[in-house]
């Protein structure tokens, strides 16, 4: 299906910077994607109905901006904190926060029980992740990741924890699809061991919801291949259409020691910039072995204290993700028929903050040195910034995924009409 584009970087002035050569290919292979990069340089220059109209507009960050208002009022009600929060505590997270998610995941998220020595917190998902797969793999072993793709696993798994991931390419002509016929071929074209399938769902950056089936369908394989499964569930409570979500943790009695459940705060309560990642596993070995490393991870106390008064008011929850859902939807409806009076198509979603939107009409060849002339073009001459397609790995060049939470819907509006006028002067392919 070809190469995603990767644009060339000089080697850096290793001699003025007098690094380890570990610290150099950190420079001239940066992990951050480039369209992350361009994101915290136009910060500043945010679009503003009134005081800035051409401003910057952001659709390439997976984050919720719409409920703040929500969220402010109960953080500030959490506040009364006690003097053992500034002290030192169990790296992997206090006993009474480990405690308040087991109940928490157990009626929300999981539809199962769950012990609160199977859960470990730690700064971040992406910090999970990266810690999991450590003890889980060793460095060059193989990681399956279903493609479109989150983008930050490259990042996750490659950097430092030195695996490699082995693309599993789904098309854009069955909408997709991820079959367990595409698994079974990575897994035996793949030219180095297996050691695990990190499956999203509900899926970055599609949108789409698995039903009960297909995700058995998934347990089942991963089972039958003997390898573990992580599963991501960062979206659990952030759907907005009308299937439902199934955990992984729920289709069987126990997880046992290779399933692997990831869930964090970051979109589901709105709050990426808490730091606040965590993993369900009943591996009591893995649990043990990250917990060696969770010194360099661990969550502020202050932060624990004030989520575990959040996720305790369950009437709160409750009301907080039914609004939440409510909000989401109320802005994908919009922003769709935004996109399609601009005559933008794009691929129906039903959760999380995003969708693909399908550029190939816009291209006179549809390649990937064309898809990064077309976000950058977008990015310099409209300052709307995608995510490129190639960043989420898709297999075939022409999509990028569009974030229509990652600021005010005013916002994403303006930035769909300035895309809209400037891409109808673009040549269009039937």
């Amino acid at each position: 299906m070809g190469a995603p584009y990767n644009p060339v970087v000089t080697d850096p002035p290793s001699s003025q910077g007098h690094l380890s050569r570990r610290g150099e290919q950190l420079i001239s292979d940066r992990p951050m994607p480039a369209y992350v990069d361009e994101h915290f340089a136009r910060v500043a220059d945010r679009w503003d109905p009134d005081t800035n109209p051409d401003g910057y507009v952001s659709m390439c960050i997976a984050e919720n901006k719409l409920a703040w208002d929500l969220l402010a009022p109960k953080m500030a009600e959490c506040r009364e904190v006690p003097a053992r929060v500034a002290e030192y505590d169990t790296m992997t997270g206090s006993q009474s926060f480990r405690e308040a998610l087991a109940r928490f995941l157990e009626r929300s998220v999981l539809g199962r029980p769950v012990a609160p020595e199977q859960v470990v917190t730690l700064a971040g998902s992406g910090t999970v992740l990266e810690m999991l797969f450590y003890v889980l793999a060793d460095p060059g072993d193989g990681i399956l990741v279903p493609t479109p793709s989150y983008s930050g696993f490259w990042m996750d798994l490659q950097t430092r924890d030195q695996l490699t991931i082995i693309a599993v390419h789904t098309a854009g002509q069955t909408g997709f699809r991820l079959t367990t016929e595409l698994l079974d071929a990575a897994v035996d074209g793949a030219d180095r061991p297996v050691r695990a399938l990190l499956f999203t769902s509900p899926n970055n950056p599609l949108g789409t919801v698995y039903t009960a089936d297909q995700v058995e369908e998934i347990v089942a394989w991963a089972e039958r291949r003997d390898i573990h499964l992580v599963l991501d569930e960062l979206f659990a409570l952030s759907v907005y259409g009308d299937s439902a979500f199934t955990s992984g943790a729920a289709l069987r009695p126990a997880l046992g020691d290779k399933r692997h459940i990831i869930w964090a705060f970051s979109k589901d309560f709105a709050a990426s910039g808490l730091r606040c990642g965590v993993l369900v596993s009943e591996n009591e070995a893995v649990v043990q072995a990250i917990d060696g490393l969770a010194y360099w991870a661990a969550v502020s106390g202050d932060t624990q204290f004030m989520l575990e008064g959040l996720i305790s008011d369950r009437a709160w929850v409750d009301g907080f993700v039914a609004e939440n859902r409510k909000r989401l939807g109320a802005a994908y409806s919009v922003v769709t028929s935004a996109l399609e009076a601009a005559s933008i198509p794009y691929l129906p979603a039903q959760a999380g903050f995003f969708f693909l939107c399908d550029m190939r009409g816009f291209m006179t060849n549809v390649t990937w040195e064309a898809e990064h002339g077309l976000w950058r073009w977008l990015l310099d001459e409209v300052n709307v910034n995608l995510t490129p397609g190639a960043d989420c790995h898709i297999g075939e060049p022409g999509f990028m995924r569009l974030v229509f939470t990652s600021e005010p819907t005013g916002a994403v509006l303006a930035g769909i009409d300035r895309m809209g006028k400037a891409l109808a002067g673009r040549v269009q392919t039937p």
